[in-house]
């Protein structure tokens, strides 16, 4: 894909489930998505249970990638409680991680970012209604939609791009069983984004969902999951989209 001079190729992948003692490695990627994309983004589970030694793993093959690097984190980066020390060893080979305080801009093109929550879509969203566990988790989602307000607030770009890891619509989670997608993602985060001009999201999390799907603004979504784009596009098993 030639980029349009004004325009920025984003290669977006999630859920690399990193683990410390695979062989597995992820350079030879890299190296590919560097020669095809002017920026990657990384949409969360980048280790799989968390650990700091995982983040070690990736940001070594992280080398081979001559391209600046945006995350955001998933709910399998924060298992064992290093969800810091995950972010600081990730900040150690200059990935930046797009928090509410924390953007980044390449061209006139702005990225915002956090990891997201569930809650279900639409109709079907959870309210704070009832007992105090379901009000804490109805909490989490909102807060999550207010960090990513923030974010896009202080950005000033002609373009923005936004990274979750939770889906913001039911569209890219279709696939999936019924009965999960209250976890995997939340229309808070659409309603937050439609406020917005944004250009694209990117999200991973449903690893059986679908590619593609839009806001009710018509924003265009992108389930960048590592295992569905494997079997969509195993040749280029990534989202790779002009912005």
């Amino acid at each position: 894909m030639s980029a349009k001079q004004d325009s920025l190729r984003v290669a977006a992948i999630g859920d690399l489930h990193v683990h410390q003692n695979s062989p597995e490695t992820f350079q030879g990627l890299f190296e590919k998505i560097s020669q095809s994309a002017d920026v990657l983004a990384l949409c969360g589970d980048l280790t799989h249970l968390g650990l700091p030694q995982e983040a070690d793993k990736l940001v070594k093959d992280l080398r081979a990638c001559r391209i600046p690097v945006v995350a955001v984190l998933g709910n399998h980066d924060y298992q064992s409680g290093h969800q810091e020390q995950v972010k600081k060893v990730l900040r150690t080979a200059k990935v930046v991680m797009l928090e509410e305080t924390e953007t980044f801009r390449l061209k006139d093109v702005g990225f915002a970012g956090t990891k997201g929550f569930g809650g279900g879509f639409d109709k079907h969203m959870l309210t704070p209604f009832g007992e105090e566990p379901i009000k804490h988790f109805v909490t989490e989602a909102v807060n999550e939609s207010l960090r990513l307000e923030v974010a896009l607030n202080s950005l000033r770009t002609e373009k923005t791009v936004v990274l979750l890891h939770y889906s913001p619509i039911a569209a890219t989670v279709t696939g999936e069983p019924p009965e999960i997608f209250p976890f995997l993602g939340s229309s808070r985060l659409a309603e937050t984004i439609d406020h917005f001009d944004v250009n694209a999201v990117f999200h991973g999390h449903a690893h059986n969902g679908s590619c593609e799907g839009k806001t009710v603004k018509g924003t265009p979504v992108y389930n960048c999951c590592m295992q569905l784009m494997e079997r969509v596009h195993p040749e280029q098993p990534y989202a790779l989209v002009e912005v």
